[in-house]
């Protein structure tokens, strides 16, 4: 099992910078306990990747990160959940050439249906951006970060692709994710 604690204890300083009059002692929704998040994965059909776990568990049931911040993974004082949102989109686009993939959990909503998501089947938790944008469900998918602990340190530094974007940069460097169609199908 993978220490986070090192990288958990910078997003916890990140989140306090992001959000200074919200004491994190009580300000960001409570952890999940082991137990919720068994439920989750019982839902979900598979296992959370485990830094995903840990954040969850560890420090905050969502509530904090980019822009818009995490989804709480269930139960959580948003109107979207993680769950909810897997569920209804294998539900609502199965059979459809917009069908989503099966192990890609949504994490962030970035506005205009995009959303950061993570492959929960890949080792690394590799981070997903879904752009819907260009109507084209073949160039929806997009690999933001090779892996969940890289995207939280782009989030910890000030690095990703959306603080560029807010800069006005360029940020068309993400490549495609190849398995969208393949993982969508099962």
């Amino acid at each position: 099992m993978t220490d986070y604690s090192g990288l958990l204890a910078r997003i916890a300083r990140r989140a306090g910078q992001d959000e200074p009059d919200i004491p994190l002692d009580g300000g960001l929704p409570a952890p999940l306990p082991q137990a919720a998040i068994d439920t989750a994965e019982e839902r979900l059909g598979f296992r959370l990747h485990a830094l995903l776990a840990a954040v969850y568990r560890d420090f905050a049931n969502g509530g904090f990160g980019p822009d818009y911040q995490l989804f709480s993974l269930v139960n959580g004082p948003t109107s979207e959940q993680a769950i909810d949102s897997y569920l209804e989109a294998r539900t609502t686009q199965a059979g459809t050439e917009w069908a989503w993939p099966e192990g890609v959990l949504p994490i962030l909503n970035w506005g205009c249906g995009m959303y950061a998501c993570v492959d929960c089947r890949s080792e690394q938790g590799r981070v997903l951006l879904f752009d819907p944008n260009p109507g084209d469900p073949d160039a929806a998918w997009w690999i933001d970060s090779p892996s969940l602990e890289d995207w939280f340190e782009h989030y910890v530094n000030d690095t990703g692709w959306w603080v560029k974007a807010e800069a006005g940069e360029d940020t068309d460097e993400m490549p495609p994710w190849p398995e969208a169609r393949h993982r969508a199908a099962l």
